[in-house]
């Protein structure tokens, strides 16, 4: 079973040409036009393990907020539709992801109950790269990706003071815990009520 994904978003704010192979190499080809947010994509896919294109167009112009939101909506919307029926799934994952001084703990479930819990109180920083990516725009990312994959996930700070940093472990980390949790090990959906 091929668990591969294509999505396109055509907004008057954006234009978005997404694919992702959860059984992938982790081979990723990135580019909204915000480096930073390339950056910390191209994290998620690594370290899940995803072969990732996202090819994105947006208002940067006006700033980077709608290109940021729609990409994660769009990812999560692949995720979602390739896991399909989420037959033998691990289901669960979590852990604690360190960079330098920073360290987050990671924690979701392949629910389809989509919930965020969102820890991270971020130290006050200039924006990031340019374009400029807003630091307070990763909550906004990570939640939409994780509301749109119908995913139940939790994420928190335990240490640190670097932004960069602290933002980039979160990524790894969700990489990371979507490699693990999308995993077959089995051959039946994991829950009681049969379906997920």
């Amino acid at each position: 079973m091929s668990r591969i994904a294509t999505r396109s978003r055509t907004t008057a704010e954006t234009s978005i040409e997404l694919s992702v192979n959860l059984d992938g190499s982790g081979q990723c080809d990135v580019s909204t036009g915000i480096p930073f947010y390339d950056h910390m994509l191209s994290q998620v896919g690594k370290h899940g393990g995803f072969d990732l294109r996202i090819a994105a167009k947006g208002d940067l112009h006006i700033d980077t907020h709608h290109t940021i939101e729609d990409v994660a909506i769009t990812l999560g919307e692949a995720i979602r539709e390739a896991l399909g029926d989420k037959t033998g799934v691990r289901r669960f994952a979590s852990g604690l992801y360190p960079l330098d001084e920073a360290l987050v703990e990671i924690a979701l479930d392949l629910s389809g109950r989509p919930f965020v819990v969102w820890d991270v109180p971020l130290p006050e920083c200039l924006p990031l790269g340019n374009p400029a990516f807003d630091p307070q725009l990763a909550e906004h990312a990570i939640s939409s990706l994780a509301m749109s994959a119908a995913v139940t996930l939790h994420v928190t700070l335990k240490h640190g003071h670097n932004v960069h940093h602290i933002i980039e472990a979160a990524f790894k980390g969700l990489g990371r815990c979507l490699r693990d949790a999308v995993r077959i090990e089995g051959s039946e959906v994991p829950s009681t009520k049969g379906v997920l």
